[in-house]
């Protein structure tokens, strides 16, 4: 069986590494036409603007019009038709931009729209929401490319006020998903919620597995489908994404990071984070101070 495409965030596109951007389905289409089934490992809001389609995640289609806007959580198995006259625009993001500056982990999957569990993928905003969302897309545009040093608290509060207003759209009905796929979505969805509560102290899979009373490949068969990485994988981008925000945010040294994230020895937590990011904590740190 062929593998489903994956596409991961360009995160060097503006040159330093940004984790969000702001892009015309037009732009995209060729890839869109590529691969009109494929699997995204970030998150994305796409609002339609113009002509009417056909959109599938995860098995379930949903016709889309103008005023329509489609929800995307990392993982899903995503396909546009093929004939779609289509455009609109997809605001795209890594947890890890928003993530790394709040203090709640769990703040994505509370949002109705982006829980794991959500019975429905679409919403329908009023020509007056969706007007305003479409002018907040077009200002994180504007600040990404007109400015050479990203102001990433701007980009920030203007991505959080997206997330806010979507919570007045309303929701685009569709049936429940089988009960196969609903038992899937439950253990993806525990797994995600154990991992946020215990990754600085737990790295183990089976660990996880073992909570779940469900085997480890079956763990890794499970969150590669839902969410495009091994339960391993997943692990480590969570205590990476600790990693840089306390690199970020606080004034502790690396040694008492390393302890703080319960890596054996200093050297072997740079080497890790190293090896993730492609710099040294001391270059990340210094990179992040630069630019506040």
């Amino acid at each position: 069986m062929k593998a489903i495409p994956q596409y991961n965030f360009h995160k060097t596109k503006y040159g330093d590494e940004l984790l969000i951007d702001v892009v015309e389905l037009r732009s995209i289409e060729k890839y869109i036409r590529r691969n009109p089934i494929h699997r995204l490992t970030y998150y994305d809001i796409t609002l339609i603007t113009e002509g009417n389609g056909e959109f599938i995640i995860n098995d379930y289609s949903y016709p889309v019009h103008p005023n329509n806007i489609v929800c995307s959580i990392p993982g899903e198995v995503r396909g546009w038709n093929e004939d779609r006259t289509l455009n609109g625009y997809a605001l795209i993001f890594e947890e890890e931009f928003l993530l790394s500056f709040f203090n709640d982990p769990h703040f994505l999957q509370r949002l109705p729209y982006l829980d794991p569990e959500r019975s429905s993928f679409v919403l329908h905003a009023t020509p007056e929401l969706s007007v305003r969302i479409h002018q907040l897309f077009r200002e994180i545009k504007t600040e990404i490319n007109n400015y050479s040093k990203k102001d990433h608290h701007i980009l920030r509060a203007m991505l959080y006020e997206v997330l806010m207003l979507l919570n007045r759209a309303d929701t685009v009905s569709e049936p429940q998903p089988a009960s196969k796929n609903k038992a899937v979505n439950r253990h993806a969805h525990a797994f995600t919620q154990l991992v946020n509560a215990e990754f600085i102290s737990q790295r183990n899979t089976k660990y996880y597995a073992d909570k779940l009373c469900i085997t480890a490949n079956y763990l890794n068969e499970i969150t590669q489908n839902i969410l495009g990485v091994s339960a391993k994988i997943y692990i480590q981008n969570k205590v990476m994404q600790e990693a840089k925000r306390l690199l970020s945010y606080t004034t502790l040294s690396i040694t008492e990071i390393a302890d703080k994230l319960h890596y054996n020895t200093p050297s072997y937590f740079i080497r890790s984070f190293h090896k993730h990011t492609g710099s040294t904590p001391t270059q990340y740190r210094d990179s992040q101070n630069h630019e506040k």
